[in-house]
C-alpha cells in the first residue's frame, strides 16, 4: 500500500518537474530533504506524531527550510504534511529517482565482485551493459568475497550470474549426475 502511495505522490511530483523543467533539481532536493529526516530522528518523529497538528509541522518546516526549498518541493512537503503520509517519504524518492531513470534512459545495477573493480574495469562493463540494453547503465560495486571471483551484476530484476561459486555449483551438479 505504502508503495501505491509513494509512486502517486511521486508521479504527481514528477509531472509539477516536467512541467517546469526541473526533474532532476527536485529529485535533488527530496533527496537532501530524505536525508535530512534519516539523519534528525527527531524531527522525522515530530513530522510523523498524531498529536501534533498539521499546520504546526507545516509551520517548523517552514522555519527550517526558509528559502531553501523550490515553491514546488515547498507545496509538496505542504502537501505530505496535510495527508500524513511523511512515513512514506522515502519511498516516494525512491519511486521519483525510478521516473527520473526512465525519463534519462539509466538502468542502475550492482556489481558484486570477490574484490573491487577499478574505475577503468566498472567503466567498461558499463560501457557493454549499455549496449546490450541500449540503455545508460550505471554500476555500483559491492565486494563480497564468498562469491570467490567473477561478477555477479544485478540490473532491474535481472541477474548476469558470471562468478565462480556459481560455476563451481554447476560441475558439482553435473558430476554428481554422472557419478549417481
Amino acid at each position: 500500500m505504502i508503495n501505491v502511495i509513494a509512486d502517486r505522490y511521486a508521479q504527481a511530483l514528477f509531472e509539477v518537474g516536467e512541467e517546469t523543467q526541473t526533474t532532476s533539481e527536485l529529485y535533488q532536493e527530496l533527496s537532501e530533504l530524505v536525508d535530512i529526516l534519516n539523519e534528525n530522528k527527531d524531527l522525522y518523529n515530530f513530522l510523523k506524531s498524531p498529536l501534533i497538528g498539521r499546520e504546526d509541522k507545516k509551520n517548523v518546516m517552514q522555519n527550517i527550510f526558509k528559502n531553501q526549498l523550490s515553491n514546488s518541493m515547498n507545496n509538496f512537503l505542504k502537501l505530505v504534511i496535510d495527508k500524513d503520509r511523511i512515513s512514506a517519504i522515502e519511498n516516494m524518492k525512491e519511486s521519483y529517482k525510478s521516473l527520473l531513470n526512465d525519463k534519462n534512459n539509466i538502468l542502475e545495477g550492482t556489481a558484486i565482485t570477490a574484490v573491487k573493480l577499478s574505475e577503468k574495469e566498472i567503466k567498461d562493463l558499463e560501457k557493454n551493459l549499455s549496449i546490450k540494453y541500449n540503455k545508460n547503465v550505471t554500476l555500483n560495486n559491492i565486494v563480497d568475497e564468498t562469491i570467490l571471483g567473477g561478477v555477479l551484476v544485478k540490473l532491474g530484476n535481472e541477474e548476469i550470474d558470471g562468478t565462480v561459486r556459481t560455476r563451481l555449483s554447476k560441475m558439482k551438479n553435473q558430476l554428481s549426475q554422472v557419478i549417481s
